[in-house]
């Protein structure tokens, strides 16, 4: 017979079930996840690329500094959520953006988004889109000027050739002009204008696949995300494009790849059931696609990762697993009434 006394017992409160990973483990991962996408961006766009996002971190790391030292709560930033904020944002923003511009964004993700919600994991929408959300309503010019492939300054006004990006030129039509000017390949590669770091397919789903692999996030979202815009847009084709062409370079264009990927993931602005995360990926991958065809705006990754944001809440209440037994002891409970 077992001596249960001789034996050193330790009762905590749950979870009884505890992981290695902790949040700067996590936000470690993305951010390897994301150097692919950055090394890409230098390559097309020089070392500007690689400043902006830099300054972009830089900032969001002072700004929560700064608000918990005035605040006088425990420093975050040992958890590294402001780089990844910081980073997220830049590669949302095109490599011309002043950098004061971009202050402003981290400035409005970090102190309004995040820490007047309570700090990291009580935010309900996405920082890093949310930042861009308030630039593109403020600076829409600047927030529209998009650089062609090719090596730009660091400091200073960029001396690069603003050109329409592949979901501007298929939103006005030319069909025609975009396949002549970027091949699929191109697409997939990078070699298009955009932001600094959506413009990579391959790098963008290297850093997905390494983040799947490490098992920071679940396939449910990104597939279904991905797999939803695909299907819409090969049954419904616009301007006379053939439907495969036309859903391939609608998938490969804008920011679909990183929000899939790094945004629509995040753990405080998703579903935490598979269920959710399901229904989550479609909504967003619904959204995407009226914003693109309907909209004024030619994009609407940003703005449908958002709106799914803010049901985040009703689809957890509703796709949570039952308890075991908590059916029969409502039934029993409503009969004694």
């Amino acid at each position: 017979m077992t001596d249960y006394k001789a034996l050193k017992l330790i009762a905590t409160s749950s979870p009884h079930i505890r992981g290695k990973e902790t949040t700067r483990s996590i936000m470690l991962d993305v951010i390897i996840a994301l150097i692919p996408a950055l090394v890409f961006a230098c390559f097309n766009w020089g070392l500007r690329a690689f400043s902006v996002t830099l300054f972009s971190v830089i900032a969001c790391v002072f700004f929560e500094w700064l608000y918990r030292k005035v605040m006088k709560k425990n420093q975050s930033i040992g958890d590294l959520s402001a780089v990844v904020t910081g980073i997220l944002l830049a590669f949302v923003c095109p490599v011309t953006i002043p950098y004061w511009m971009i202050l402003i964004g981290d400035f409005f993700a970090i102190i309004i988004v995040k820490q007047l919600f309570g700090g990291i994991g009580c935010n309900f929408v996405n920082p890093a889109l949310a930042g861009r959300a308030a630039l593109l309503a403020s600076y829409a010019g600047s927030m529209t000027s998009w650089a062609d492939f090719g090596m730009l300054s660091m400091f200073g006004s960029p001396d690069a050739v603003t050109t329409a990006t592949p979901l501007a030129m298929m939103k006005g039509g030319n069909v025609i002009e975009l396949t002549q000017k970027y091949s699929l390949s191109d697409m997939f590669v990078g070699l298009i204008p955009g932001s600094i770091g959506e413009v990579s397919a391959l790098a963008l789903t290297l850093g997905g696949l390494y983040l799947l692999w490490r098992g920071v996030i679940n396939w449910h979202t990104p597939v279904c995300y991905i797999a939803t815009v695909a299907i819409l847009t090969f049954l419904f084709p616009q301007h006379g494009a053939g439907h495969a062409e036309w859903m391939l370079y609608q998938v490969l264009s804008g920011g679909l790849i990183l929000g899939a990927f790094f945004m629509a993931t995040d753990y405080a602005t998703s579903p935490v059931t598979k269920k959710g995360q399901v229904i989550f990926g479609i909504g967003c991958g619904l959204f995407t696609v009226l914003i693109r065809y309907f909209g004024s705006y030619n994009e609407g990754v940003c703005y449908s990762i958002m709106v799914m944001n803010l049901f985040v809440a009703l689809i957890d209440r509703y796709t949570r697993p039952k308890r075991f037994g908590a059916d029969e002891l409502a039934k029993k409970e409503a009969a004694a009434k």
